[in-house]
């Protein structure tokens, strides 16, 4: 069998465990139905890793015409997967960490005697086929219908607690804002199919290079602007963001893990391909057009991001906004628009995943040991969890870009890629996220300082419902310390094997390459990108991140000695904009889609 017909595969056996636990999860016994869910989850991670090693090289992009129907003088009318190193890249990270948030949560719901045994494992297998076709499809009717799989998916996890009031709202919230979202993407489609007859990634490229007159024209930016709208309401970028941080309040850790380590990365993913597959031709967008738009939301998302991080007292809010300001840095390297910086985001995506995996893993632990995600409550609390300590204070300077964390390399090259101006604004973001997390894991696990005083605040985190089974746990299960220990181990393998590196950069050639993908696609004719260095240590990279994770030990150090008072005003303003009411969050929704047209211009 070849790579190409291993594609398939990879989206239908998550497929195929869904149906098989939903049609047999009643008569299942509750191990075994978790079982299944394991095991197809790491079947499917075994065969995107296989595909991705077994390609022949990184510039190569395996190609599988569904049902034959293969293009002629390149026409088509069939759907295509195309297996390039970055998509099949990001189908083994979601597998891998599918099956590390299924083995985390094994036997961990306390669930009503009525729910079907293999509800979670089966909506969590959904959700992986959902995010798999997604990084694999080449067609972009398809890429949506994908993407909604996965947006009601991951709505009906986000309320799995149906039975709490606060899981109803936070996921009628997210399936308000990230459906609208949809629509919007549905809008940007039928602009496309209307202007160039093609529903194909390639197909439109291709028709937007060879159309009369030629050169970008208002009609396909309007259609970038509204396809985009939706994968950024999916990546969180201000002022798309409010349903996150909403939405991880309330749902299960392994839940959480999933959201923050790789859906909220597709949204990115999508945008890279979209544009570099339709838009980056001559009858595309002009990249000074798409540099300018994209740069602006990650710069505005970034700060925003860092700043509402560093004010929460809710564990979980608290690593939602650092997840968001981590996107924004993301958008930077993303608006490059060079190898360079597509490379560095993919190291950086890679290593970013397992730490806040981890560090979302390490909460949960928090939740179901002790009722409460809030850390002033927990002050000194964790004192009787050395391990947990140890992870959650790795994962802090994992965030700061502490070298070999993969997360210091992928920063380091996307600021080298990005310049002197992004170089500071990468420290000081990176510093203040890790410095609240270093500050939270500081109180929570070795109670320095005094507990602060009580302030004004909406989501405390006190009080919250233990989700394991059974109510607090006595003893922390093997399974929900092995997971977040691997996953950091997997985050500091990411800086230290050089072939994920080379690997890396060559992706990115292939990935940035227009022309390429139009020939592999259409006409079955590789064509082998401008080599660009790969992705490396450099000694002015590992003394700004030792410079960004010596500031956040700097920050989480003075905000334990100097109990937080009474916030800023204009600090309080910002908070107060994410109200939690779903009609507010559709007008930002609105004014974020007159931004991105207005950077456009």
């Amino acid at each position: 069998m070849t790579v190409a017909q291993l594609l398939p595969l990879i989206v239908a056996t998550p497929l195929f465990g869904a149906t098989v636990l939903v049609g047999a999860g009643r008569r299942l016994p509750r191990y075994l139905a978790e079982s299944l869910g394991c095991l197809f989850a790491a079947g499917t991670a075994a065969l995107a890793l296989y595909a991705s090693a077994a390609t022949p090289s990184s510039s190569a992009r395996p190609v599988e015409w569904l049902g034959g129907w293969r293009p002629h003088g390149g026409v088509s009318v069939g759907i295509v997967l195309v297996g390039d190193r970055i998509g099949l890249g990001l189908a083994t990270l979601v597998s891998l960490l599918v099956l590390a948030a299924l083995v985390y949560a094994w036997r961990y719901f306390d669930e009503p005697p009525r729910r079907h045994a293999g509800s979670f494992p089966g909506l969590v297998l959904l959700f992986q086929a959902g995010m798999c076709g997604f990084a694999l499809t080449g067609d972009l009717f398809n890429a949506f219908v994908f993407f909604e799989l996965m947006g009601v998916v991951a709505y009906a996890l986000t309320g799995y607690r149906v039975e709490e009031a606060r899981a109803v709202q936070g996921a009628l919230v997210f399936g308000v804002i990230n459906s609208l979202g949809g629509y919007t993407t549905l809008l940007g489609i039928g602009l496309l199919y209307a202007h160039t007859g093609e529903l194909g990634l390639a197909q439109i490229g291709a028709a937007l290079d060879t159309r009369p007159g030629g050169g970008p024209d208002p009609l396909t930016a309007a259609a970038f602007v509204f396809v985009v709208t939706g994968l950024l309401v999916k990546a969180a970028a201000v002022p798309f963001h409010f349903w996150l941080a909403d939405a991880h309040a309330v749902a299960p850790t392994p839940v959480c893990m999933l959201l923050s380590g790789v859906m909220v990365e597709l949204g990115l993913y999508g945008t890279a391909r979209i544009y570099w597959t339709v838009f980056a031709g001559p009858g595309g967008l002009p990249a000074p057009d798409a540099h300018r738009a994209l740069l602006a939301l990650g710069v505005l998302t970034a700060a925003v991001g860092a700043t509402l991080c560093w004010q929460q007292r809710h564990l979980k809010r608290l690593l939602a906004y650092s997840t968001v300001a981590h996107m924004g840095l993301f958008l930077i390297g993303l608006a490059m628009l060079s190898p360079e910086g597509i490379g560095g985001v993919a190291l950086y995506v890679l290593a970013h995943a397992g730490v806040k995996a981890a560090l979302f893993a390490c909460v949960g632990i928090l939740l179901d040991r002790f009722g409460s995600v809030d850390e002033q409550q927990l002050h000194g609390a964790g004192r009787e969890l050395p391990w947990v300590a140890v992870m959650f204070g790795a994962g802090g300077l994992a965030l700061a870009g502490l070298p070999p964390f993969g997360t210091g390399l992928g920063k380091a090259v996307v600021e080298k890629a990005a310049g002197d101006w992004a170089t500071a604004l990468f420290v000081l973001v990176s510093a203040v996220t890790a410095g609240a997390v270093l500050r939270a894991g500081a109180r929570v696990f070795l109670g320095l300082g005094t507990r602060p005083p009580d302030a004004p605040e909406e989501t405390t985190g006190e009080a919250e419902e233990p989700e394991t089974r059974g109510g607090r746990l006595a003893r922390i299960p093997d399974s929900m310390l092995v997971v977040p220990t691997l996953l950091l181990a997997g985050a500091l393998a990411v800086g230290l094997v050089p072939g994920l590196w080379t690997g890396a950069g060559r992706a990115a050639d292939a990935f940035t390459h227009h022309g390429g993908y139009l020939a592999a696609v259409l006409y079955d004719r590789p064509e082998e990108p401008a080599p660009t260095p790969a992705p490396h240590w450099t000694t002015s990279g590992v003394l700004w991140d030792l410079l960004a994770t010596a500031l956040a030990v700097t920050l989480a150090m003075l905000a334990v000695r100097r109990p937080t008072g009474e916030p800023a005003r204009w600090s309080t303003a910002l908070r107060r904009l994410h109200s939690g009411h779903v009609g507010d969050y559709v007008a930002w929704f609105l004014a974020g889609v007159t931004l991105l047209g207005s950077l456009m211009l």
